[in-house]
């Protein structure tokens, strides 16, 4: 990859460090402490599989986000569209309404 990299790659590298470490130092403290071979190497697989998926999401993360980025034409990201964010012809918004006025009780 050429340039700059970007904060959010970085951070998603460290993780993946991180992760990669402890699928190291978990396993050796537990056979410190007493843990059988095949339980401290049962755990070392589990986070190892563990942290393979999660590098591969944040990967998969980082190529959309990329990939929005170029789609966008001023580089921003696209404002959100959801069932939230939009309202259908001749509905109102909550707030004070004028106009009736209904006794209460």
């Amino acid at each position: 990859m050429t340039g700059p990299r970007i904060p959010a790659e970085d951070s998603a590298t460290e993780v993946v460090r991180w992760a990669a470490f402890s699928c190291v130092l978990v396993p050796v403290v537990l056979l410190w402490y007493g843990t059988s071979l095949a339980g401290a190497t049962g755990t070392a697989l589990g986070l190892a599989a563990v942290t393979a998926v999660c590098r591969l999401l944040l990967r998969q993360s980082e190529q959309g986000s990329v990939r929005l980025l170029e789609e966008e034409p001023t580089g921003r990201a696209p404002r959100p569209r959801g069932r939230h964010h939009r309202t259908a012809a001749g509905v109102r918004r909550a707030g004070r309404h004028t106009g009736r006025n209904t006794e209460v009780g």
